[in-house]
This record gives structure tokens, sequence and C-alpha cells, in this order.
């Protein structure tokens, strides 16, 4: 299951992140977003989600929600 599947308000465990960019994955890794961390999202919206990553809220888009696995 990926975070466009996550209800709103629930705290989830990030399973993996599937994404070959390793840029992008030392960006998320220096928000808190890797494997084994809670991530809970606040809100849902048709271009991506809010999500509150350790005691930052940040915006993110659909293909971004979908390469978060929880």
């Amino acid at each position: 299951m990926n975070l466009t599947n996550a209800e709103e308000g629930i705290e989830y465990i990030i399973s993996s992140i599937d994404t070959d960019d390793e840029e992008l994955n030392s960006f998320l890794f220096s928000l808190g977003c890797y494997s084994g961390e809670p991530i809970t999202v606040i809100k849902r919206r048709k271009s991506g989600c809010v999500v509150s990553i350790k005691d930052g809220r940040y915006n993110i888009d659909i293909q971004l929600a979908k390469a978060i696995k929880i």
C-alpha cells in the first residue's frame, strides 16, 4: 500500500521508498522520510497530499506519494 491509499489522520510506518532517483532519496532522507519512520497523511488533494514527518509538514506530489510504501 502507498500513501495515496492511506487514511487521513492515521500514523503509518514507512516500509520502503520505491524510486531510482538517488537525489530524491537523499532529499527524503534529510526530511526524515525513510524506512521504519512514522508518517501521517494530514490532508489529501488532487495533486498530492500534505504529510507529517517527524516535526514537519510537507506537501508532496502524487508521484512521490505513490513511491512511499507503507
